[in-house]
């Protein structure tokens, strides 16, 4: 999908710089316990940024597109780790790696909507380096981020609902 679809798409539906909200907030409490990771986000990535729509373990609510890992990771369609971002030629000399937060640990995966379109990722993340996850913890994740792509997906068609009973007596 090219990138002014995936674009598009994520426009639609309308989450950009929406409140917290509780379901998406157990998603990441969950991955910092599962992964016993002291970051985990779920990231939506636009032109310019990526925006957390939940954040454990951080102050910020977005970064630039331009030093994201997530805007890397949702060039792929599987789960993008990087055991030690010192280590990472594409990562050694990211603000955010040789700095606040110092970065060391990265892994994300992909939220797929139903037209394809990679719109952001949730990922975990550590400042200590790690070993690579297992089998059954990127099930884990994966099963995760399935679940974040759902409410993603709840929300949108609560918008439209919305918009549906404004316009039917």
């Amino acid at each position: 999908m090219d990138e002014s679809k995936r674009l598009k798409t994520l426009r639609n539906l309308e989450i950009l710089d929406t409140g917290p909200t509780p379901e998406f907030d157990r998603i990441t409490s969950l991955a910092t316990h599962i992964f016993n990771a002291p970051i985990a986000l779920i990231s939506l990535v636009d032109e310019s940024r990526q925006w957390f729509k939940s954040v454990q373990g951080l102050s910020v609510q977005e970064t630039s597109r331009e030093i994201s890992f997530c805007a890397r990771a949702i060039q792929n369609a599987d789960i993008m780790e990087v055991p030690n971002a010192l280590e990472d030629p594409r990562f050694a000399e990211n603000p955010l790696v040789t700095g606040e937060p110092y970065i060391r640990y990265y892994c994300g995966a992909p939220l797929v909507m139903r037209n394809g379109a990679r719109i952001g990722t949730l990922c975990i993340i550590d400042m200590q380096s790690r070993e690579p996850i297992s089998h059954g913890k990127r099930l884990l994740l994966k099963e995760l981020t399935l679940q974040a792509t759902r409410e993603i997906e709840l929300h949108a068609l609560e918008i439209d609902t919305d918009r549906i009973d404004r316009i039917l007596p």
